[in-house]
């Protein structure tokens, strides 16, 4: 910096210069006192004294400044003018004092804030932009990122193969131990806070992070924490995290709790597959037999309701059969106060008509004897179905006329002329009766 005041002065500095060591031509001497030329020896301290004095003296405006020989002996001590040492003294410190506040000037990045110190305690927070404090060592400044996502490592490093099982195991609410790898995404919200008030900011976030999840996991059960329950998990470890770090007032702002692992210990690894695979088989049993119960509860209900609706129609049949007996043996009974004999003989007809009906073998008793004639009404019945069946898909036979033969005699026919034989002669031997009466 002197050099550079001294270049703007105008006093040269080159040791090619041939005035270097001489001072100015019209006030250097020609020659030495010892004879020597003036370029044959060093430079000339005095002289170069002396020339940036009336230099700085023609500068600042005093055009009478003395030679400055302050000593005897014709210049030969070094005797400067205090006048311009303490004008020279001025202006370095304008300059420097000029530069010192330049320096306090300082730009902060987007995303990003400066906190601002004042004697080593917080002052005040520098937004983004062109700033400028007062230089050190009043202020200084610590630029701190807020838009910066971070992320913090619980129970594993880099991979979840890496594990720490320190911090990965964890007992549940059942007292199993349970292994369990997440990671914490959190922003900062206030700068001051994240600088002054933790003294090991990572740290205190993960002992935060483990101290939370360790009191969500150990209210639960483990089969919860392994299956259904990671997200409510990972949102309630979230949730108390983000209250802890308010009360420390970290400045912290928590934005995810992502669960990476969870897991039983590698120990029981394979005794808690096994566990896992019988309570998987349970829960397919249980679903295979209410699948079964599904399918035969409906049906059974179905039968019974069929059963219910069969016997009350059974119900409704009979009483209204009864009615309809009880109503007809009324009317039979009127009728039969009007005619004894009538009446009787009707109801004998009918009721051997319902018995020949239903029956297929029946005897008859010849009136030349005791022989009784059996009649195979069954086989005669199909017998003719059978041949009314033939008989419709072909050709009728040819008249009997036209063959010559004489049709075979119909058993029914007969038995029916005889009823009716019968039927005429209990009419008459009634109506003998009735006149004999």
């Amino acid at each position: 910096m002197l050099v550079s005041i001294l270049r703007r002065l105008g006093v040269s500095l080159n040791i090619n210069d041939p005035r270097w060591g001489r001072g100015a031509k019209e006030d250097a001497p020609h020659q030495t006192q010892d004879g020597k030329k003036p370029g044959d020896g060093p430079p000339d301290l005095d002289q170069l004294w002396r020339d940036f004095n009336q230099r700085l003296n023609r500068l600042f405006g005093n055009k009478s400044g003395g030679s400055g020989n302050g000593g005897s002996g014709g210049g030969s001590g070094f005797s400067p003018d205090m006048r311009g040492v303490s004008i020279g003294v001025a202006v370095l410190a304008v300059i420097v004092g000029f530069l010192w506040l330049v320096s306090g000037f300082f730009i902060v990045s987007e995303g990003q804030t400066a906190v601002v110190l004042t004697f080593g305690k917080y002052d005040h927070l520098a937004p983004a932009g062109f700033n400028w404090r007062w230089p050190y060592p009043i202020q200084n400044h610590e630029i701190v990122n807020v838009s910066q996502v971070r992320t913090m490592e619980v129970g594993y490093r880099s991979s979840v193969r890496n594990k720490l099982p320190k911090e990965a195991l964890m007992l549940t609410d059942d007292e199993n131990i349970i292994d369990i790898q997440f990671a914490v995404q959190y922003k900062l919200k206030d700068a001051a806070n994240w600088v002054f008030r933790n003294r090991d900011q990572d740290e205190m976030i993960r002992q935060v992070a483990e101290t939370a999840m360790r009191e969500i996991v150990g209210k639960n059960k483990m089969d919860f924490v392994l299956y259904e329950g990671r997200e409510k998990i990972a949102l309630d470890a979230g949730q108390l995290m983000q209250e802890i770090v308010d009360r420390y007032k970290a400045g912290v702002s928590i934005t995810n709790v992502t669960m990476q692992g969870v897991q039983p210990p590698e120990q029981v690894q394979a005794a808690f597959d096994d566990a896992v695979k019988a309570g998987q088989d349970r829960e397919r049993q249980k679903n295979e037999g209410q699948a079964y119960a599904n399918d035969v509860i409906p049906k059974a209900r179905g039968a019974a309701s069929r059963l219910m609706q069969e016997s009350e129609a059974y119900r409704a049949r009979v009483t209204a059969n009864a009615q309809g007996d009880a109503s007809r043996f009324k009317q039979v009974l009127a009728e039969y106060q009007k005619a004894p004999a009538v009446t009787r003989d009707r109801m004998y007809i009918e009721t051997m008509q319902q018995i020949f009906s239903s029956t297929t073998k029946v005897m008859v008793d010849a009136k030349n004897g005791n022989n009784l004639i059996y009649l195979p009404l069954d086989k005669l019945i199909s017998q003719s179905a059978a041949n009314d069946a033939s008989s419709m898909h072909t050709v009728p036979p040819p008249s009997s006329g036209a063959a010559g033969v004489s049709p075979a005699p119909d058993p029914l026919q007969a038995l029916d002329a005889k009823r009716a034989t019968d039927l005429r002669a209990r009419e008459s031997r009634d109506s003998r009766d009735r006149e004999g009466r």
